[in-house]
């Protein structure tokens, strides 16, 4: 054998080999036991804190007044809008168009009289086609 096995190992600092622990060796023996059961729970209530702090976030993101939901019905409203103004364009376009023809070309200002207000020539006859409904 060595020297180092000859030696009796102790098993609190500053106390002979085999002897038994005291009182207060086993309170501090409980005592890490405790502290490690309480940095456990700590640490399980801090892991659900932040699940549910991510949770609420997530929530907030998709749900919320400016979230996902809200963005998509405002991408809705835009493109509704936009279709709106697109129409408004070609109708403006369109009447433009009509008042330009109806300043320039004597013959548009006829058409648009006889289509609006049914004037005729002297000397044209209008036809009247009424259609009859029929009985059973």
């Amino acid at each position: 054998m060595t020297e180092r096995d000859d030696k009796p190992k102790s098993l609190a600092p500053g106390k002979a080999g085999g002897a038994a622990p005291s009182e207060a060796d086993g309170r501090n023996a409980a005592a890490p036991s405790k502290v490690t059961a309480l940095a456990s729970r700590g640490r399980r209530l801090l892991r659900h804190a932040l699940v549910f702090i991510t949770l609420l976030i997530v929530v907030d993101a998709i749900a919320g007044e400016k979230g996902l939901l809200a963005l998509l019905q405002a991408r809705r409203e835009y493109s509704a809008l936009e279709r709106s103004l697109d129409r408004a364009r070609t109708e403006n376009a369109e009447l433009r168009e009509m008042a330009r023809r109806l300043r320039e070309d004597p013959n548009a200002i006829e058409e648009q009289a006889r289509r609006e207000l049914g004037l005729i020539k002297p000397g044209e006859t209008l036809f009247i086609i009424k259609d009859l409904e029929k009985k059973p």
